[in-house]
């Protein structure tokens, strides 16, 4: 039998330790509601199950590449996979609310690690002009297990214990463990210099205030004390970051990379795909179960075939990248984003959810047009021993687009709802305001898009030359980038 190629065993590693750590969020938010129940706590205490690994998320996120430099990062990705796996189990036993937001922290320091140190060592192992495979990779788990999560979390709960949200991820995380022992190699490792204890506190503290911020400014409002108090704290400590690591000589977290056009552009496009695009997956289950009255399980079934359509579109996409280039494949997805909220303009309360799962699949394809050239393009330029510090910018970017993209769309939703209540007729169904509301909320989506082919326009096919089959230069585009060291 043909031996597999590195560069595949690698992805296939990756691929089950991300198929875990997404799977684990998307089936805890179907299990919130029996959590509730379990624990008798209201929503208040049984968001810091949440929010917990979401600040763990922010802490670890930004010291990986150096804690992968420093000790390896084969031996730093082991130990993701063991924290997470561990901390896992440690849920699925937990019998009181603290020991579960306990372990979903430990949780977080495990993928805070796994993630970028994972993407990191995939990007490095292929070659740049096939990094867009190494993005057809990714899209595996990322399409997959967000399409398996609420319906295997519907049946868990449902026909099992909610205890087996969290000991389904032992057997994918000790298969993933397997894997790592068995065929990664420990990678050359240059000094990373001192650890920058300043910039991983200013980080740490202050990504965490940030998100935490957003997150109750959505839910209790902006005005609420403890939320603009985190977001002052939050940008205080964000600027004496931006000021600690331009002027340490071994920073934390390396905001110079962010100098490189196509890898700052990057950055930038990455808050517009993912506040246009997860703004609508946020608001979809929502408007299905409150509106439609589809169930948890049901609305998975509905999200499903967006996940397949994203999938086969990522696997052509990352065939012709290297001979279209990353602008026209950018800007291409952003377009069809914008007609997909101007479909879901239409969306009534009679609408067939036909007419819905068709656009879905639209937006599946706009998902696939701009994962992976967004991916391989922003890591083009960016050299191995880079690339560490690089994952670990991208992710924090990932992060907070996230983060401020559902704020965003969920303030909207609940303004306008308000607003509309405060100004409806007697004889109106509350529906049809709520309708409206999503309708509005669905126009923030938009807003990103047109805001991604904005800046879409500024990228340059040169940039990503390294990424590309023929590296060629067309009229009106400069001397490809130096890469960034």
């Amino acid at each position: 039998m043909r031996r597999l190629e590195y560069k595949w065993l690698v992805g296939i590693t990756f691929v089950l330790a991300l198929i875990m750590q997404i799977l684990d969020v998307t089936i805890l938010n179907v299990a919130l509601a029996t959590l509730g129940r379990e624990f008798q706590v209201g929503p208040g205490a049984l968001q810091w199950v949440l929010t917990g690994y979401m600040i763990s998320l922010a802490v670890f996120i930004p010291s990986s590449g150096w804690i992968a430099d420093r000790f390896g990062s084969k031996r730093t990705f082991q130990a993701a996979v063991i924290i997470f796996t561990l901390a896992s189990v440690l849920c699925g036993v937990s019998s009181e609310l603290w020991m579960l937001i306990a372990a979903r922290v430990l949780q977080g320091v495990g993928g805070g690690m796994l993630v970028p140190v994972g993407q990191a060592m995939l990007f490095r192992a292929f070659p740049a002009n096939e990094r867009a495979k190494a993005g057809a990779v990714l899209s595996i788990p990322i399409t997959v297990a967000p399409m398996l999560g609420p319906v295997l979390g519907g049946v868990l709960v449902e026909y099992a214990d909610w205890r087996w949200i969290f000991f389904i991820n032992v057997p994918v995380g000790a298969l993933a463990l397997l894997c790592a022992v068995l065929f990664l190699r420990e990678e050359e490792r240059t000094g990373p210099g001192r650890f920058d204890l300043p910039g991983f506190l200013l980080a740490g503290i202050g990504l965490a205030s940030l998100l935490y911020g957003l997150e109750q400014g959505a839910q209790l409002g902006w005005t609420t004390p403890q939320v603009w108090v985190s977001l002052l704290v939050a940008g205080l400590l964000i600027a004496g970051l931006i000021w600690r690591e331009l002027t340490v000589r071994h920073p934390i977290l390396d905001l110079r990379l962010l100098a490189d056009r196509m890898f700052g552009t990057g950055n930038l496009l990455l808050l517009c795909q993912t506040g246009s695009m997860f703004g609508i997956l946020f608001l979809l289950p929502l408007y299905l179960q409150n509106l439609r009255g589809v169930s948890p399980m049901g609305a998975g079934l509905v999200l499903m075939p967006q996940a397949v359509a994203m999938l086969l579109t990522t696997q052509v996409v990352s065939r012709v990248y290297g001979r279209i280039g990353p602008k026209r494949l950018i800007l291409a997805g952003f377009a069809v984003q914008v007609a997909i909220c101007a479909g879901l303009q239409l969306q009534g309360l009679a609408t067939s959810l036909g007419y819905l799962v068709a656009l879905l699949v639209v937006q599946g394809v706009a998902m696939g047009l701009l994962m992976t050239p967004l991916q391989t393009a922003t890591f083009a330029g960016v050299s191995g021993p880079k690339m560490g510090q690089a994952s670990s910018l991208f992710n924090v970017s990932r992060q907070v687009a996230t983060a401020l993209g559902t704020a965003i769309v969920a303030t909207v939703l609940v303004v306008l709802t308000e607003r509309g209540q405060s100004s409806m007729d007697p004889g109106t169904p509350l529906a049809e305001v709520q309708l409206g509301a999503y309708h509005g909320a669905f126009l923030v989506s938009a807003a990103f898009a047109v805001l991604g082919i904005l800046l879409a326009l500024r990228v340059r096919d040169a940039d990503a030359a390294a990424s590309l089959d023929r590296p060629t230069r067309r009229r009106g585009d400069r001397e490809p980038a130096e890469t960034v060291r």
